[in-house]
């Protein structure tokens, strides 16, 4: 039997806004005398906006009313209501994350955009997010390769790297095609990092000049050549981690990697350079587009044509943020969706003994206290090796010593594990609590310390719970 689940994907970028709607289609792909197995099995987007350009107040403040008027819009097109939403993405995203009022509009969107919408700007998120609705992740298992997704904006590129199919590493960098704009055939802005890269390489530029083809041209090369650094294309030079946004950390050196495809509002002029006017958009990104094109580390690595180049974004928002729970899980609480929880994930070295469980979760549960005093969080373990009766016992005993914290706080116990253990787990630590604290136990859910997750409603009759994983801290 399948179930229907309403999605929405919400993307304010540097120098787009737009939306989708999507509906995912979950289904028990098991028999009736198996435990049941209820995956989403396809996903279809049902409508998307027009793309509006990003309304800004100033250059460091966002337009919160105009946007608010767009997502009301498009909302009336699609035919929806807030209350029709029950999971999806609404993320603010490049140059717009460092607005002075990134955080309220967020909160605003959310409220507006349903029960289960998670709301981040957080750009490892983002480059995965972006990597999934270009196909790269897809692209990848296909051709069993290693392949770098470049979601070029306005004013970032997030890198997602996928090895045969799996994630193998994400970065940031404030690359983008609206870090120069123009106006009237004259330079009105120039990113600080733009402006020091430039000027390390004998180029003269600054506001206020006239917007010269051949200097520009010279200054995207090096904005190129700053992406084949990052993707080791080309030898790292030493002013290169300078280019990460908020100072994140470059992808490993392997898995090596082998293709690359576009996505963002600078790709269709990777693919496509052409010859019409390079400042129609009042910026650099069609010429940091043909740049890259040009590049000779760009041109002697395979290239393959992205699925969705601008729209890239908000379709993995709106299609790729949610994953289901396990069908053997367990809870006892009513209050449903539970958004931005902090998780703490024991070390798979720890989680081999139940010393090791309680060892680890005494040591990181304080990280995590406020001014001393504990907050809602969600303890993971893989669940590997616990899987007699016996051993779920012993370790319901271990979770109930190390996160002692957790259960003498207001908040509900939460447990996610990768192992398909949540139901009778979730029974061990009811038993041992005596039905006095409320208790969440997912499965099938893979999560590290330094993530955040959000719980959804449940849906398929309380089988099953959605859920989002949010890496929002920076290049953990």
């Amino acid at each position: 039997m399948q179930e229907i689940i309403e999605s929405v994907g919400i993307d304010i970028g540097t120098s787009t806004t737009q939306l989708i709607f999507s509906r995912l289609v979950m289904e028990n792909l098991t028999s009736g005398y198996s435990v049941p197995k209820i995956t989403i099995v396809d996903k279809e987007i049902t409508y998307r906006s027009s793309i509006y350009t990003t309304p800004l107040r100033s250059e460091t403040e966002i337009d919160a009313k105009r946007v608010s008027e767009i997502v009301r819009t498009e909302y009336q097109h699609a035919g929806k209501r807030p209350e029709d939403i029950q999971t999806g993405a609404v993320i603010i995203t490049g140059e717009t994350a460092r607005k002075k009022n990134a955080s309220a509009m967020l909160e605003a969107l959310s409220a507006m955009a349903g029960e289960f919408v998670v709301a981040t700007a957080g750009p490892d998120l983002e480059s995965v997010l972006s990597a999934r609705g270009a196909g790269t992740d897809t692209l990848s298992a296909k051709e069993r390769c290693t392949v770098a997704n470049l979601d070029i904006g306005g004013g970032t590129t997030n890198i997602a790297l996928f090895h045969k199919g799996t994630l193998a590493g994400v970065s940031c960098l404030d690359i983008g095609g609206r870090l120069i704009k123009l106006q009237d055939g004259k330079i009105t802005y120039i990113y600080q990092k733009i402006a020091a890269l430039a000027d390390e390489h004998g180029i003269s530029v600054k506001t206020g000049d006239r917007a010269d083809i051949g200097t520009l041209e010279k200054i995207c090369g090096l904005m190129a050549d700053q992406l084949a650094q990052a993707l080791h294309l080309k030898r790292m030079e030493p002013d290169h981690q300078q280019y990460y946004t908020n100072k994140g950390k470059p992808l490993g050196t392997e898995p090596e990697v082998q293709a690359v495809t576009f996505s963002g509002g600078v790709a269709d002029f990777v693919y496509e350079p052409g010859t019409e006017d390079v400042f129609r958009f009042n910026d650099i990104g069609i010429l940091l587009g043909r740049a890259v094109a040009m590049h000779p580390a760009f041109r002697n690595i395979r290239t393959f044509r992205a699925k969705e180049t601008i729209r890239a974004t908000v379709i993995g928002a709106g299609n790729h943020t949610t994953e289901v729970s396990g069908s053997t899980i367990s809870y006892n609480i009513a209050r449903f969706p539970i958004k931005n929880i902090p998780i703490v994930r024991v070390e798979i070295e720890n989680e081999t003994t139940a010393e090791g469980v309680i060892e680890s979760l005494q040591r990181q549960i304080p990280m995590y206290f406020a001014e001393g005093k504990p907050e809602q969080l969600a303890l993971a373990l893989s669940g590997n090796g616990w899987t007699s009766f016996r051993e779920i016992q012993k370790l319901a005993e271990s979770i109930c010593a190390g996160g002692k914290a957790v259960l003498e706080s207001e908040f509900p116990l939460i447990v996610i594990l990768e192992q398909d253990i949540g139901k009778v787990l979730g029974n061990a630590l009811r038993y041992r609590l005596g039905n006095e604290k409320e208790i969440i136990c997912l499965d099938s859910i893979a999560a590290k310390s330094g993530d955040y997750i959000d719980i959804g409603v449940p849906v398929a009759n309380g089988r099953v719970i959605p859920v989002i994983i949010k890496t929002l801290i920076m290049n953990s």
